[in-house]
């Protein structure tokens, strides 16, 4: 089968609207990762043995099971239980549960490389547990952590075509609509592995500034 550049442009609107939905689905699944992942970390530094120990079992399971597994629950197995979701709300869900159990560990390896010091002297200022953790604990912490939540951003990207199996019209799932309806394969998902090498390419160079302009700090 010969590639076929008329073809191409013609099946190019459609797959970008892929892009659009599987860049959006990233953004806003990494947001919820990072949300998720800082509650995850906090709690299980909690004094509450009960609310450490619960956490820190549920963050076990999530990230001991398939991703596709997850996914499938939320979109096929919640409305049992009267909880119907949207696909792509389904799948940010997923995404950010999922990505959230990872980013606790980068942020529990954060927090616990800021020096002891750190915390004695803010005790000894009199700071609030509040200010302490927005003006002296979070602002040392999260620069190193740059590196490692980038690479989970950018493999949370790669996994995006795992929500075409809740019918999310990701670029995965139009690249395989398109490729159904006209019997040609080659073009859509070779501009699919396009798109997804491109965009990666992208957002390591982004993130390698964002690293080199916030990653180091001043101890």
């Amino acid at each position: 089968m010969e590639w076929d550049w008329n073809f191409v442009w013609q099946i190019m609107p459609t797959l970008i609207q892929g892009v659009k939905i599987t860049i959006l689905a990233t953004l806003l699944g990494s947001v919820l990762a990072a949300v998720v992942g800082l509650g995850i970390a906090l709690a299980r530094r909690s004094p509450n043995k009960t609310l450490s120990r619960t956490v820190g079992f549920l963050a076990e399971f999530i990230r001991g099971t398939p991703l596709l597994v997850q996914l499938y629950f939320i979109f096929y197995v919640l409305p049992d239980i009267g909880i119907l979701l949207p696909p792509l709300v389904a799948g940010v869900i997923g995404l950010g549960l999922h990505y959230g159990t990872y980013t606790a560990e980068v942020y529990r390896a954060g927090i616990d490389n800021v020096p002891r010091g750190q915390w004695e002297a803010a005790k000894a200022c009199n700071l609030s547990a509040r200010q302490t953790w927005t003006h002296i604990i979070i602002p040392q912490a999260i620069p190193p952590m740059i590196p490692a939540l980038a690479n989970y951003f950018i493999a949370m990207f790669k996994e995006t075509p795992l929500l075409s199996a809740i019918t999310v019209l990701e670029l995965m799932n139009q690249a395989k609509s398109v490729a159904n309806t006209y019997y040609r394969y080659i073009e859509p998902i070779t501009l699919v592995g396009a798109f997804f090498l491109v965009i990666s390419l992208f957002s390591v160079i982004l993130l390698r500034w964002l690293e080199r302009r916030y990653g180091k700090i001043e101890r």
